[in-house]
């Protein structure tokens, strides 16, 4: 056990099979009924693009498949990022806000909070941080204060332990 490096096992011996089909279906559900969801990197419309499932923070450090960390972007843009940490200055306020907009959709269209019930129990694995981020009446400002709670120090830990900084620049890396 040690509580600084998450997913210890998993880096060990990496799962078999990760699957984020639900994960997908969920984020299709939203951009569905708002076709003006874009990408948190390229401001890409992602109503016509082929999505593909970011971790905010790596896989490679986090180990695990939260909900809080997942966000949909374009093929070429997560394979742009790869296993590098999103610029903070830059990014997480976009990502507080599209977090928040499917948090809003899942209170108030059933077939969001359909799919947000399919994927909890997978992508949900801590309670606490499922109370605190998914509890009815949050307005914007307290979602993403609590979204930052949560995704901070393992952004930072990430971060001190090497993973390098990246923004996006039309398909160029820049570290």
């Amino acid at each position: 056990r040690n509580p600084n490096v998450p997913g210890i096992s998993d880096k060990l011996k990496r799962p078999e099979k990760r699957d984020l089909a639900k994960v997908t279906e969920y984020w299709k559900t939203i951009i569905t009924l708002n076709p003006t969801i874009k990408d948190i990197y390229g401001n890409i419309n992602m109503q016509n693009e082929k999505m593909s499932i970011d971790h905010f923070v790596p896989w490679q450090y986090v180990a695990h498949d939260e909900l809080w960390n997942l966000h949909p972007t374009t093929k070429s843009i997560n394979s742009s990022k790869s296993n590098l940490l999103p610029s903070w200055k830059l990014y997480f306020n976009s990502l507080g806000s599209l977090e928040y907009r499917a948090y809003e959709l899942k209170n108030e269209n059933e077939a969001v909070a359909h799919e947000f019930l399919k994927i909890a129990p997978y992508h949900l694995n801590n309670q606490e941080i499922r109370n605190q981020l998914y509890a009815d009446g949050l307005d914007k400002n307290t979602f993403i204060e609590r979204l930052e709670h949560v995704i901070k120090p393992v952004y930072e830990s990430a971060h001190m332990s090497g993973f390098k900084e990246w923004s996006y620049n039309g398909g160029k890396n820049i570290q």
